[in-house]
């Protein structure tokens, strides 16, 4: 997968738009510009972006109102409003309704790039699962979703695997020479607040297992035959949280 994280800058001020993408060039991002909800939402359907940063105050459609339509599109990209008027009602609307978070103008290019960096790690997903077709499958459906994927199927290995920057975990339950919870309680000693979702096709056999793993802080559990929508919504709740607490601290 290509690792040159891809952003929608959507501003009716031209000037504001151009001096922003510029800035994200340099650092090595490719940034596009737009400048009406209309134009944004055909960028949408023609490039698989990894964040949208968009004004909240524009003719014609609003900022919210383009959050809607992208949500119905594609619900799992990350959307940042930026506004000069950070009371104003349409702020709290957006916000209400999942967007990451609002950026004030003028805007603070520093936290703004250290979104960016934070945005390019979350897209990385570890799936610990001894089974070689499973996590290959699994793999290859996520890395169509944009996700960077890393597949361990020893679970011995696990730790030298996974590093400061990896995003959220997958975790099988039931692993050759292991249970899920032992290495579960290894991350957390190592990487207290790394996501780990779990995954088990034993969910009777499994039930007690699940329920320690949970209390040490797993985010959820989930069942084979996985639900790939069910999956795609947990890794985007995980993101946004994470996304949302670096731009609000």
């Amino acid at each position: 997968m290509d690792d040159e994280l891809r952003i929608l800058v959507v501003d009716d001020d031209h000037s504001m738009a151009r001096t922003l993408t510029d800035i994200l060039r340099v650092k090595g991002y490719a940034a596009e510009a737009v400048h009406s909800g209309s134009e944004a939402l055909e960028k949408v359907g023609e490039v698989s972006f990894d964040c949208v940063l968009s004004d909240i105050k524009m003719p014609e459609i609003s900022g919210v109102e383009l959050y809607r339509a992208i949500k119905a599109r594609r619900p799992h990209l990350p959307v940042v409003f930026m506004t000069a008027y950070s009371s104003d009602s349409l702020v709290r609307e957006g916000l209400e309704e999942g967007a990451i978070a609002v950026l004030t103008k003028p805007l603070d290019i520093g936290l703004l790039l250290s979104f960016c960096s934070f945005l390019r790690k979350e897209r990385s997903v570890v799936i610990v699962d001894d089974d070689p077709g499973f996590a290959r499958t699994l793999g290859d459906i996520l890395r169509l979703r944009g996700f960077a994927v890393t597949q361990i199927t020893d679970p011995h290995e696990v730790m030298e695997g996974l590093g400061e920057s990896e995003g959220i975990v997958l975790l099988d339950m039931k692993l050759n020479g292991c249970t899920g919870l032992e290495i579960l309680q290894r991350i957390r000693e190592r990487h207290p607040q790394l996501p780990v979702i779990l995954v088990t096709g034993y969910r009777i056999e499994m039930a007690s297992a699940i329920e320690t793993a949970l209390d040490v802080g797993a985010y959820a559990c989930l069942y084979k035959p996985l639900e790939m929508d069910k999956l795609l919504e947990l890794l985007a709740q995980v993101r946004r949280q994470k996304l949302s607490n670096v731009l609000r601290t």
